[in-house]
């Protein structure tokens, strides 16, 4: 069940870990081995150094992040989310190259003019619109947050991997993105199944004569490959409908 509160406490812990992460930018330069001496040098080689997201730098990364909570302001208050696609491409870009001082406060205050306008007054039933024609209850906007914060801490490259993140935080995703895939006509019928016992969720087209493909694993995984973060994952388990082996099915961009 969606408690918004609870969730604004947990993004609040899930910012400040993605913050001190990305502090330890600063501490040696580039985390991938190119070396800096720690100063604003080493500082903007890690920032411009890539990120784990195709053609993005890590500053790309954190510059999204910083952005995406203002447009998360601007939904909860009734206005567009981004003025444009054109606009949101832009911003990014131009926040991208600022030095790590500068993106770790934007990161701080904009997180913190989202978390004041969680915390007012309001009817979390609501129903507030997205981007691209997208709507959604307003009580799910902190956990939309609290993915783009997870995921983006993974993204950033600095040592954070998806099995580090809180596991009831992967399997909340899992279920948030099969439920995204659900009914996908470019998805098999597709029966998805936590290790451990710990929860399973159906996805892609309805399964109809032909039963559902299988894909089985760890929860970090099972994120991996519903977010588009991992390909060829070893720790899942998958088969087609018929029971054979077989790679997870691809899944659409997101």
């Amino acid at each position: 069940m969606i408690d918004p509160l609870r969730d604004l406490d947990l993004l609040r812990k899930a910012t400040d870990r993605l913050l001190a992460t990305a502090r330890t930018l600063g501490d040696g330069g580039d985390r991938t081995g190119d070396g800096g001496d720690g100063g604003s040098t080493g500082n903007n080689a890690a920032l411009a150094g890539p990120s784990r997201l195709p053609g993005w730098t890590r500053g790309h990364v954190l510059a999204h992040i910083a952005r995406n909570a203002d447009a998360l302001v601007n939904v909860l208050e009734g206005r567009p989310m981004y003025p444009s696609a054109e606009a949101r491409e832009a911003d990014i870009e131009r926040d991208a190259g600022r030095p790590l001082d500068v993106q770790l406060a934007d990161v701080r205050d904009s997180a913190a003019r989202l978390a004041a306008v969680g915390a007012r007054p309001a009817d979390w039933n609501r129903t507030v619109a997205l981007r691209n024609g997208v709507t959604d209850r307003a009580a799910r906007i902190p956990f939309r947050r609290l993915v783009e914060i997870e995921l983006h801490h993974v993204d950033l490259d600095a040592g954070v991997v998806l099995e580090d993140l809180p596991e009831e935080f992967l399997l909340r995703e899992t279920a948030f993105l099969a439920e995204r895939f659900t009914g996908h006509p470019d998805v098999p019928p597709t029966l998805i199944t936590a290790a451990g016992g710990l929860g399973s969720w159906t996805t892609g087209r309805a399964a109809g004569s032909e039963g559902p493909h299988t894909v089985e694993g760890p929860a970090a995984s099972l994120v991996g490959w519903l977010a588009g973060r991992r390909g060829d994952d070893p720790a899942l388990r998958a088969a087609t409908a018929d029971g054979t082996p077989a790679a997870p099915p691809a899944l659409p961009p997101l």
